[in-house]
């Protein structure tokens, strides 16, 4: 109910282990060995939820906030992200809460904790392109329609597509094509349909429409009938960029206290439940060091846990300091 407010945003679903049995150890023990804290989610991100939660509780032992604390936790941020953050920042809205500034504690470290803080994020769009054809004997191709044809025209068109150059603060948008698929099993058998999906990073150049829009524009160019392909596309997130303010030195200051060095600012890698947060408040993300994410032994050092609980900490003590 006081002012300002903070939160805190993360996410304690995981991705799936993959082969639990080419684990040093268990996935979902969380071992220690070997200085180390092992286990599907130690990075991303349990392990930085846990950092701040402790940090949050030595903050408050030394006695009341000048303001409010948050935790905004999910449960589907790896996934669809339809039932967590959105529905929760609706809510907050429905009821007229407002936050002043919020820290989202993914993976953001590359290679030594505190060394990049994630200010902004390209957006994601995601097409799915189906090509319809006739399936048929390979012998007699004039009784069949080969779809693969066509889908080799429109792929090409869309590699050939080029987004931009880059902006002041983003990467170049990049299109990558990421299946191509018939569901054929026969070598004889021309295929009656097929499939490709195709995901883009884009850049505050663009918007998820503007973008759909272009794309759809260039395959409708392409030498192949409009009637003969479908093109749905999901756009899970638009860029969003955080500019620097006196929140992000605040968190640059507690990170250079513990490590001795600065932190870069950037809007490179994928996208998180930031890109929801941003409609309605500023948002930045740092967290710990995210090199074996999404890989089989996960892991993070336990000196970068106790260093990313004191980073956290002295940011809170500087945050209700000013």
């Amino acid at each position: 109910t006081a002012e300002p407010h903070l939160c805190f945003a993360g996410h304690t679903d995981v991705v799936p282990p993959g082969d639990a049995a080419a684990w040093t150890h268990p996935p979902f023990a969380a071992t220690i060995a070997d200085g180390h804290l092992w286990g599907r989610g130690a990075a991303d991100m349990k392990g930085p939820i846990a950092c701040f939660v402790a940090a949050a509780l030595k903050k408050l032992a030394t006695g009341p906030l000048p303001g409010s604390l948050s935790f905004l936790i999910t449960g589907d941020e790896e996934g669809p992200a339809l039932n967590g953050t959105r529905k929760v920042l609706d809510w907050l809205a429905a009821r007229g809460e407002t936050i002043d500034f919020c820290l989202v504690g993914e993976p953001t470290s590359r290679e030594k904790l505190g060394d990049m803080i994630k200010i902004g994020r390209r957006g994601s769009l995601t097409g799915y392109l189906t090509v319809h054809g006739r399936q048929g004997h390979v012998a007699y191709p004039d009784r069949a329609d080969n779809p693969l044809q066509k889908m080799l025209r429109l792929l090409e068109a869309l590699q050939s597509l080029h987004l931009d150059n880059g902006s002041a603060h983003f990467q170049p948008s990049n299109l990558e094509i990421v299946t191509i698929d018939t569901g054929n099993t026969a070598d004889n058998v021309i295929p009656a349909q097929c499939q490709a999906t195709f995901n883009v990073r884009f850049n505050d150049l663009h918007t998820g429409a503007d973008l759909s829009a272009r794309i759809r524009t260039v395959l409708a160019a392409c030498d192949v009938p409009s009637e003969n392909f479908v093109l749905d596309i999901r756009i899970s997130g638009e860029s969003f960029y955080t500019a620097p303010s006196q929140d992000i030195d605040l968190l640059c200051a507690a990170i250079e206290q513990v490590t001795g060095t600065p932190p870069e600012l950037s809007t490179s890698g994928g996208t998180s439940d930031a890109r929801f947060i941003r409609a309605h408040a500023p948002v930045i993300e740092f967290g710990i060091v995210g090199a074996t994410i999404h890989q089989v032994d996960e892991r993070v050092a336990l000196a970068d846990i106790a260093g990313l609980e004191d980073i956290y900490g002295h940011f809170l003590d500087r945050w209700y300091a000013t």
